[in-house]
Order: structure tokens, then sequence, then C-alpha cells
């Protein structure tokens, strides 16, 4: 199985465009993006410095329009890749590059929204003196425990033996003079505590926005970085972009649902290195690619071909299924088995691991055609549960 995963900010180094732009072709469709950004990313992508694009309001979109451009790249044609992309997921903004190239929102929309997140997060973080700071090593129940004793938020826990502490620099200082046993404190050069309840107002200003957008059902899996679950449904992916910027970003549950899909291979977007090292580390046996040039593009090819699969995810306008979130036990809800017609939301039962359970409604409704497992099933993320013929349609 095959995982495309976009990183987050922090990736960008300086000039790390300019071989990708000597192509004309991805020259015309990035100058696009940058159009509809209302910046000039081939600026800050080829000739400004490091301090120039660390700038939120700059790193986002400069992230989002370079993953996006790459991704056509690889698949000229972008339905081709729904048939070998077994799952999509993204890194904190990294997110909004996987949802457009799932097409649960167009490229478009998806640089409106990065430039509206990273102006707001900007704002945010200029209220009051925030930052990160990486925690590597140590134990980690002793890690999460000193986050939180210090009055800090583990904003990023990217798997074994990286966290991400984030809060007040008063907090910070004090986290730094009494840190973890064993464990080494790196600060960030990042503008403000993200993913925290910090970045509040401008979770309010992207909501507010998010709701004029359209939305379709993703064409793969995507997998959120809010929880690691398989989301299936537009409208949700959406809400989940919006709230994910004050929640933590828990990479390393993803990292779980990837190794519960199967997955054999992940390629990581432009500018690549940081995913691919974490899945290296925590993903024993499963190859890795990082795309950080244009002169890899048909090794990366390659690389699609030889762990891209068929994807059980239709979207044949006829009917809908309703796919797991998870991995886990499948408990069929009794009023939904003995219905001929579902309502749009209406719970169908809920799948429980080890680590919680979750519910699974029918987002859509309509008329059940089939049920696709039964009662007490082990069932893998986003595997198919429930087809659904949508009312009205013949």
């Amino acid at each position: 199985m095959l995982v495309l995963v976009a990183p987050g900010q922090g990736a960008q180094t300086p000039g790390f465009l300019t071989p990708w732009l000597e192509d004309p072709v991805f020259r015309s469709r990035f100058e696009w993006l940058s159009t509809v950004a209302g910046l000039d990313l081939v600026h800050y992508g080829t000739e400004a410095d490091a301090d120039a694009i660390r700038d939120t309001r700059v790193a986002q979109p400069l992230l989002v329009a370079t993953g996006l451009v790459a991704a056509l790249g690889i698949f000229p044609h972008p339905t081709d890749a729904f048939g070998k992309v077994g799952a999509v997921a993204g890194h904190s903004v990294g997110e909004l590059t996987a949802a457009a190239g799932a097409r649960v929102i167009t490229a478009e929309q998806a640089m409106v929204l990065v430039r509206e997140r990273g102006r707001a997060m900007a704002e945010a973080a200029a209220t009051t003196p925030t930052g990160m700071t990486a925690v590597l090593g140590g134990d980690r129940a002793e890690v999460l425990a000193a986050i939180e004793r210090h009055g800090l938020t583990a904003a990023n826990d990217n798997g074994p033996g990286q966290v991400v502490a984030a809060g007040t620099k008063a907090q910070l200082e004090a986290f730094a003079a009494d840190p973890p046993a064993k464990a080494r404190l790196m600060p960030l050069s990042v503008a403000g505590a993200f993913h925290t309840d910090h970045m509040a107002p401008a979770v309010g200003h992207l909501g507010r926005l998010a709701q004029s957008v359209s939305v379709h059902d993703p064409r793969t899996r995507l997998i959120s970085n809010r929880d690691g679950q398989v989301v299936h449904e537009g409208r949700e992916v959406l809400r989940r972009l919006v709230q994910q910027i004050a929640h933590p970003v828990r990479w390393d549950l993803c990292l779980d649902t990837m190794q519960d899909l199967g997955v054999t291979g992940i390629l990581e977007m432009p500018p690549a290195g940081t995913l691919t090292g974490i899945a290296k580390r925590a993903l024993k046996g499963v190859d890795t690619f990082a795309l950080k040039g244009p002169e890899q593009l048909d090794e990366a090819r390659a690389f699609c071909d030889k762990h891209g699969e068929f994807s059980e995810i239709d979207t044949t306008p006829t009917w809908r299924v309703v796919v797991s979130p998870s991995k886990g036990t499948f408990r069929r809800d009794d009023a939904a088995a003995g219905a001929d017609v579902l309502a749009a939301g209406a719970l169908i039962g809920d799948v429980a691991s080890t680590r919680d359970k979750v519910d699974v409604t029918a987002a859509h409704g309509g008329q059940v055609v089939e049920w696709l497992v039964e009662d007490g099933d082990l069932v893998s993320p986003g595997q198919p549960l429930l087809r659904l013929h949508p009312e009205g349609v013949s």
C-alpha cells in the first residue's frame, strides 16, 4: 500500500524551489497558486532568506503550493493517482495539502484557506510571547508528565522519542530549568505556540470562512492528524482542518493507522525529509521516498508503481459507502440493523479498540443497499462497512 504525506511548517529551506521552477509547466502552475494566495511565492521559494520564509504568513502557503504542484509532476493525470494511493496524510498545515490532493477541496480553495490560516495564526501568536520546544528522547510517560506539570501542551506527538512542547515563554523557560530525565530540549524557531489554545482566535476566523467552502468526500483514505482516524466525509475533513489549528498534532497515531492499513511505501511531498525520517524510525521495514527535487520524479513514479494498489474506496455517484474510522471491532447499532432507510447523520454502530471506541454515522443517509461487514467483525481503517443508495437517485 502506498501512502502520500505532506510536511508541515519548518520543512522549508532557502532556495529549495529553484530547481523546480526551471520546468515551465511547474512554474506556470505555481505562479497561478501564488496569484490565488496573493503572495510572490516564487520569490520566497528562490531568493528569500531563512528569516523571510520562517514567517508563518509565508511558510504555510509556500508549503501547500509546492506540495500540490509537485503532486501533478508525479501524476500528470490526477485520476491516475486514485487507483494507486491507499491513503494521504499531512502534518499540521500539510493536512491542507492532503485534503486538496484527495479532492475534498480544490487547490484554489486550499490556497485561500492557507493564506488566511497563516495570517490568523501569526496575529494570534503576536498577542502573547509563546513558543515551542522539541523534546528528544527520555521516557514517554515522564516527558508528557513534565510537559503537563509546567502547564505546557504536547502540541506535536511525532512518535517514539519526539514530542514538541508549546506554551508561554515563561513556561518554556521553567521547563528548560526542570527537564525530563534523559531528554534533550531543542527550542524551535517558530512564531508561537501552534496547535494549542493560544491559537483559538485563528480557529474562529478560519471557521467563519469555512462556512462558505464547498467540499466533496475524499477520493482516497484521509488520515486525520488529530487522532489518526480515517475520515471519509468532506464536511468533517473541513471541520477538522479548522479545529486542528488549536489542537495537538498526533502524528504518532497517524503512523499507527498506516501500520494498521499495511503500508509498504511512504512518499513525502517536497520539501521532503522530515516525515520520512520519522517513518524510518517508527515503521521498520516500510520503504520511504523523500521527494526533494525534480530530478527524482521518474524514480518517484516508479516508487508509486511499486507500492500502489487499487483503492477499494469508489466514488460512483449512484451509491455511497460508510467506512471505518479506525482499526477495531465493529458493533452494529440495533436500530440501524433493522432499517431500510437511514437519515443523514444516523448512527450505524461503533468501532472499539484497546485505545477507544468511536461512533460511526451515515453522514449522507440513504437507502440501505447492503451491509459489508457483520456485527462483531474486526475492521481496518477506511474499510467499507455499509453501502447506501442516496434517496432521490434513480
